[in-house]
């Protein structure tokens, strides 16, 4: 007896010695291209990898046994394959093909974490507005594709050169960090006219992360993050098009826009590139000679490039470049800027680039990615209004108020990525990185000694735990450690919590907490210089202003029903955000130029609300997308806007309520019919007297507005080719809800401005491209 049981115990022994692990691999395609990011697994041995550029994946050191092997990828149905490893059978080769679902429920997002996730794994909310979204919409640049996100506001701030500025759960533009491909290379400066100078036809997809949660960035993602994702090399394409607006049916503007992407036959490497050129008149909508939309002449051109080295690693690299002219006000072309009664005048000269190395290695558990990012701007400005009186007309003549900027911002870092497979019976991905941020600031006008000089240095580390406790539970932890060179201690602990737990698969329960700060320096609308009682006013740093400092707690559910036929869904988000010493303006006089704010820390303030996502989709024939939001934005303090006028405790131009909807309609496949509405509720915008229709200063509270939009396309086909023809056709602002109460003249409040950015504008337009 026993030698029989030594003997079995022998023979399990050199059973094991004697087995070898196997080896699964190939390469996941669908539509006939190769897929990258789709997810390959074995649940039950906790194994997994995603395919890289060529489609290609391997799992290797898998125990004899049969198990299933998992395929999924977003918008494609997911599959599942037996496999059976054995002595006889240790490498396998397993080409899939995926089939495209009927409806789209989920996504990989990148911002919420740093790494590639599934929208409904993520413990971040993240939400994305794709390329389709954007030609859904008509959109023309940045600025006016994020009007279409729940809980975003864009606004332009301007009368005169119509700069935007993006809002996010109620907070200003100064609150939201803006990247691009992941890399905060939008610079202070640069956020002026920035999101109108980055062209929709660059842009792949844009993610966008409300609230705290996105902490992970440092400096000024208190409101939130936007990044922007531009076009990466799928398959050999080209599209061109060119469109013809006509606002309000007495100025044009017509954009011209080119795409082409170019890989090579083994998709070891490939090229994108995009052109556009726009070229819009003056607009004037009260018939005074003076512009309510700007003069805007620009070219933008740019490329993003890929290659494999090796299997395992990945080089991308990015370029672009923007020319842009902008000039409004009196709308005289014939004579010199400084000549006319009122002007600004701005050319841009941006480029931007990028490069990030990727390499996977531990059997793709561990990732280590390096990369650079750089963007400079060189502008040359004019801002200025004749004067009346004799000889301060020739002092004006003699100096005119021209200005130059020179803007140079640089970002460079490091990141690990290392999966722990066996995480307290759960799986952990650890994220340790470090990056370096350098800005500088150069904007001055010598005629109005008027100078910023501003130069940040900040060297940030962060650390993040992301463990999937179970297939419920979800734990996010992380913190960032910044060291800002105008903070006076130097140094900023920011730490971050977020929790998932899906109640069933189509419900998740989200529970986020950051802090985050902005440094005392100058944001993107203290650089702007506005046009108020017959002067300009401009913004000066108070020589005691401290960091702000920020805690924001973000509740969400999420519920989404999937059919055969359809699908619906919502999310309710409540967020509660907490400043302390909040900046605020406060106007401090006039001088010999104008009026002269000073930035000063306030007491706190507080912002809160709730925003409400709804989303149908019935049989990929009709789709609706809603957000509305619902918040207060309260300093904790009466803060006075305007000298001698009481004040209130209320945020300037922060409605209380706004949102969107958006319907899109495809009857048959060639057809589409997309309608689109944006809801702003009244606001608070102060106006200094001044122009000739208005002479009293005082707190505006505006009217609600609306802004429908509709359009039109339908896509032919050419025979025998893959090429297709696009017409299109529509109209923006169709009921003319556009401000109707703006200044008169060249002494007119520019920053009285709060209605939607466009008039009535009919649009037309072809587009070629391949299939």
């Amino acid at each position: 007896m026993l030698k029989h049981f030594a003997l079995g115990v022998c023979m399990i022994i050199l059973t094991k010695a004697l087995a070898h692990p196997g080896k699964i691999s190939g390469t996941v395609k669908a539509d006939g291209e190769p897929v990258e990011f789709a997810s390959v697994s074995i649940e039950s041995l906790k194994l997994g990898v995603s395919t890289n550029k060529q489609g290609k994946y391997s799992l290797s050191k898998i125990p004899e046994g049969d198990y299933q092997l998992i395929i999924s990828f977003i918008g494609y149905e997911k599959l599942q394959k037996a496999i059976t490893i054995s002595h006889d059978n240790l490498n396998i080769n397993l080409n899939i093909d995926l089939h495209k679902k009927s409806l789209l429920l989920d996504e990989v997002v990148v911002t919420g974490t740093k790494t590639f996730k599934r929208k409904t794994e993520s413990p971040v909310i993240v939400n994305v507005t794709s390329s389709a979204s954007l030609e859904n919409t008509q959109s023309c640049n940045l600025a006016e594709g994020l009007k279409f996100q729940p809980g975003l506001r864009v606004e332009t701030d301007c009368q005169t050169c119509n700069y935007t500025q993006l809002r996010m759960n109620g907070l200003a533009g100064g609150y939201s960090q803006i990247l691009v491909n992941g890399r905060p290379i939008f610079s202070p400066l640069t956020g002026l006219y920035g999101m109108e100078q980055l062209p929709v036809n660059m842009i792949e997809r844009i993610e966008v992360v409300r609230g705290g949660g996105s902490s992970l960035y440092g400096s000024s993602a208190i409101g939130g993050t936007v990044n922007v994702i531009t076009k990466i090399p799928k398959k050999n394409s080209f599209d061109i098009s060119n469109s013809f607006q006509l606002v309000n049916g007495q100025s044009t503007d017509n954009m011209l826009l080119a795409n082409a992407t170019i890989l090579d036959n083994d998709l070891k490497s490939g090229a994108s590139f995009f052109f556009n050129k726009r070229d819009r008149d003056f607009y004037d909508h009260n018939d005074d000679n003076f512009s309510e939309l700007p003069l805007l002449n620009t070219i933008a051109f740019g490329t993003n490039l890929f290659f494999l080295p090796k299997e395992n690693q990945k080089l991308e690299v990015s370029l672009s470049h923007m020319n842009e002219y902008r000039v409004g006000g009196e709308m005289n072309l014939d004579v010199p800027a400084y000549l006319t009664q009122q002007s600004e005048e701005r050319t841009h000269h941006v480029w931007m680039a990028s490069a990030d190395y990727q390499v996977n290695f531990n059997n793709q558990k561990t990732t280590f990615i390096s990369y650079a990012a750089w963007q400079n701007t060189n502008r040359k400005h004019y801002t200025g209004i004749t004067p009346d009186d004799s000889l301060e007309y020739q002092n004006h003549i003699s100096t005119p108020p021209y200005g130059t900027s020179l803007v140079r911002t640089f970002n460079i870092g490091m990141q690990v990525n290392h999966k722990l497979s066996k995480f307290l019976k759960g799986e952990n991905v650890l994220t340790l990185g470090t990056e370096y941020i350098f800005d500088d600031v150069i904007d001055q006008i010598p005629a109005y000694t008027y100078i910023i000089d501003q130069t940040t240095r900040n060297f940030g580390s962060f650390f993040q735990s992301d463990w999937k406790i179970n297939s419920q539970l979800n734990l996010l932890a992380g913190v960032r450690l910044d060291d800002h060179s105008l903070l006076s201690n130097n140094v900023q602990l920011n730490p971050r919590a977020s929790f998932l737990y899906k109640v069933k698969d189509n419900i998740q329960f989200r529970a986020n907490y950051g802090t985050g700060f902005r440094a005392p320096q100058a944001f993107d609308a203290d650089m702007h210089i506005a046009f108020a009682g017959g002067g300009i006013s401009r913004v000066v740093l108070s020589p005691n202003l401290m960091a702000e400092n920020s805690n924001s707690f973000n509740i969400s559910v999420n519920y989404d029903k999937a059919k055969e036929k359809y699908i619906w869904g919502y999310t309710i988000e409540v967020f509660h955000t907490e400043l302390k010493n909040a900046f605020i303006l406060n106007p401090i006089g006039e001088d010999a130029f104008g009026e002269v704010f000073q930035k000063e820390n306030g007491q706190g303030a507080t912002v809160q609300g709730i925003t409400l996502e709804t989303r149908v989709n019935f049989d990929s024939k009709w789709q609706i997308e809603t957000g509305f939001t619902l918040q207060s934005s309260d300093f904790k303090e009466t803060v006075e806007y305007i000298d001698g006028i009481a004040g209130t405790k209320s945020f300037i131009r922060t409605p209380n309520d706004y949102g969107f909807a958006s319907l899109t309609i495809t009857p048959k496949k060639a057809w589409s019919m997309n309608i689109n509405y944006v809801y702003t509720g009244s606001m608070i915008v102060p106006h200094f007297a001044g122009a000739e229709n208005f002479d009293t200063d005082v707190l505006v509270n505006t009217e609600s507005f609306s802004d429908l939009s509709l359009k039109f396309s339908y896509a032919l086909k050419v025979k025998k080719t893959d090429n297709k023809f696009e017409l299109f056709t529509g109209v923006k602002n169709v009921f003319n809800s556009y401000q109707n109460n703006f200044d008169i003249g060249k002494n007119r409040d520019s920053n009285f401005i709060y209605g939607p950015s466009l008039p009535r504008t009919f649009f037309f337009g072809l587009k070629i491209g391949k299939l």
